[in-house]
């Protein structure tokens, strides 16, 4: 009996310390604010934790008086995108360059699912990415051909470029992704391309 409490006590323990993630069907993406210019040590520490991080990035060019460099800038400055169960946040909000968990009051707010998996498939895509002004009106298209294929979001047109605007409502941030025009097709107009409409 004694040996099975402490037994417990040890697994809470481990978990308490981030060593050993819980799994758990309470798992959900949050949006992790942290110190400035700590994003990827953040992104570094919750790996090690055992804890799923994402931080995506996007290339810039900067340019100084003696050289020129491509560097990795995170697409939402400021914010690691981290899953877990909100009961179990000890690891994360005590990981070095955390500020807080981004929520209402004491309360995290979870990230929809599909918000994430729209940023985590135009990092992996290839096509060109960058942060964008947060919109919240216009047309929603889908993405029926092209590397985003099922991707939805805000098409806008700059210097006759088209780009793909993919929100996360919560952070009132957004990504931009380079585009052609074929690939676009409205919403109401994939849905009944798919069938779905009649």
């Amino acid at each position: 009996m004694a040996t099975a409490l402490l037994s417990r006590m040890a697994e809470t323990a481990v978990d308490t310390a981030g060593l050993s993630p819980a799994i758990s069907g309470a798992e959900r993406w949050y949006a992790v604010y942290t110190r400035s210019n700590c994003e990827f040590k953040v992104s570094r520490h919750l790996s090690t934790r055992g804890l799923v991080e994402f931080l995506p990035v996007y290339k810039s060019r900067r340019q100084w008086s003696d050289r020129s460099r491509e560097l990795d800038l995170p697409l939402f400055a400021g914010y690691v995108f981290c899953r877990f169960d909100p009961h179990r946040a000890v690891p994360v909000v005590s990981t070095p360059g955390v500020v807080r968990v981004i929520g209402s009051g004491r309360t995290a707010v979870p990230i929809a699912d599909a918000e994430i998996d729209a940023i985590r498939a135009i990092c992996t895509s290839g096509v060109r990415a960058q942060p964008w002004p947060f919109l919240e009106v216009g047309r929603r298209v889908a993405i029926v051909n092209g590397p985003l294929t099922g991707i939805e979001g805000i098409v806008v047109e700059l210097k006759n470029q088209f780009r793909l605007v993919v929100s996360v409502s919560l952070l009132q941030r957004s990504v931009a992704a380079e585009i052609e025009r074929e690939w676009i097709q409205p919403l109401s107009f994939a849905a009944s391309a798919n069938g779905v409409q009649q």
